[in-house]
């Protein structure tokens, strides 16, 4: 199947074409004519599986045969990643004369200002500051008729709910909506049928699910032990990209500092940084020259980078949900990549609460040699990497 088939038209089919986009993945054959229609949408997918594509080609369409003014299509994402990443989409599919807009906290309230004021078709922004803009009465939200709320649980986790109810307030009753998420949980579902027009549901995968393409393995370890291990599985493995997630700001900026100490290309990115420190982290991270991104969750969802080898839960993710769209980083678009989780006998619980949202046993292997202990739960422990560490570590002296 090719675009075309889908109803995107020639124009739209030959940039997907000339940018490698050969054949529509599953969610963009199912969610594009969905909202060609113009009927409202709740998708649902793994991530890495081309949702941003799934809304923005067909929106660009309809953007093509409309004459009014005004902002028509309103994008509500829940982080600057996440925006800028949609953006940068957007600009490549979008003929110049439809104008895009992206508003997010930590850039200059002036510089979106002026860029507003220049006008704009598309705005693309997080729920804060957004917010914000409408409250100054410095975006007019009148003329939308286009609604997308991408990573939607996401949002609702990180408290952004009663913000897009006053955002919606100043948004026709009368007006298609998308809701995108790479979950669907019950709050999810409420949030949905209070907002939309019996919406038709998409659901490329089941919910809850890991990519089939992600190999999960959690290492059991004592918690004092962790940053041996960590120092040790990067010193003797090879590969491309790592996202290393920690569950604090603080705990970010130190295993940062310990990798650089120990000549490890890293560079950390969290919600204290500026935004020029993120973007130019993401760039080092995206180009090369930064091989490790030590990051907190705010970095879980958003962040497109290919050809990412392995993502390592340094900390266990609590919530659960977030194990989820950790892992989601690597394994993408088909390609393989491997998840690794940190267990310390204190994270046993956690645990247990992953393996109970994604209906699978990860697979336990016992770090001896950092301490580790078998899981008192039931969980699927083996101990066959001690020997194996130590061997590396042997051919290393030699």
């Amino acid at each position: 199947m090719k675009f075309q088939d889908l109803g995107l038209n020639k124009k739209i089919a030959d940039k997907c074409a000339s940018l490698d986009f050969i054949e529509p993945t599953p969610i963009q054959k199912s969610a594009i004519p969905i909202v060609l229609e113009g009927d409202d949408l709740i998708g649902c997918a793994e991530t890495g599986t081309g949702k941003t594509a799934a809304f923005l080609l067909p929106i660009i369409q309809k953007l093509g045969s409309k004459k009014k003014s005004g902002v028509s299509v309103l994008v509500v994402a829940p982080t600057r990643e996440l925006v800028t990443q949609i953006t940068e989409a957007y600009i490549e599919f979008a003929p110049k004369k439809l104008r895009c807009v992206s508003i997010i906290g930590g850039a200059s309230m002036n510089r979106q200002l002026n860029a507003l004021r220049r006008g704009a078709t598309v705005i693309i922004a997080t729920p804060g500051r957004l917010l914000d803009h409408v409250e100054r009465g410095t975006v007019n939200l009148a003329n939308v008729d286009t609604l997308v709320l991408d990573e939607a649980d996401r949002m609702l986790d990180m408290g952004f709910l009663p913000a897009i109810r006053k955002i919606l307030k100043g948004i026709s009753a009368d007006r298609q909506t998308l809701l995108f998420s790479a979950t669907i949980s019950d709050s999810i579902k409420s949030l949905a049928y209070s907002i939309m027009d019996e919406p038709e549901v998409v659901e490329v995968s089941r919910e809850n699910v890991t990519a089939r393409t992600v190999k999960q393995v959690a290492y059991s370890v004592a918690a004092a032990s962790k940053i041996a291990f960590l120092l040790d599985f990067l010193e003797t493995r090879d590969y491309e990209r790592i996202i290393v997630f920690t569950r604090t700001k603080r705990g970010a900026d130190r295993l940062t500092h310990i990798l650089k100490a120990r000549e490890l290309p890293a560079k950390q990115i969290h919600s204290n940084l500026s935004q020029s420190r993120r973007e130019k982290a993401l760039k080092a991270f995206r180009n090369g020259k930064t091989k490790i991104l030590v990051a907190t969750d705010i970095a879980s969802r958003g962040i497109d980078v290919e050809a990412i080898s392995y993502v390592i839960n340094y900390d266990v993710p609590e919530p659960a949900e977030d194990y989820v769209h950790r892992i989601g980083r690597t394994g993408r678009a088909g390609n393989e990549g491997e998840a690794i989780t940190l267990v310390a006998p204190i994270d046993e619980l956690k645990m247990r609460d992953i393996e109970n949202l994604v209906k699978q046993k990860v697979k336990r292997v016992v770090a001896t040699e950092f301490g580790g202990a078998a899981p008192i739960y039931g969980g699927t422990a083996s101990k066959k990497n001690a020997q194996g560490s130590r061997n590396r570590r042997s051919r290393r002296r030699r």
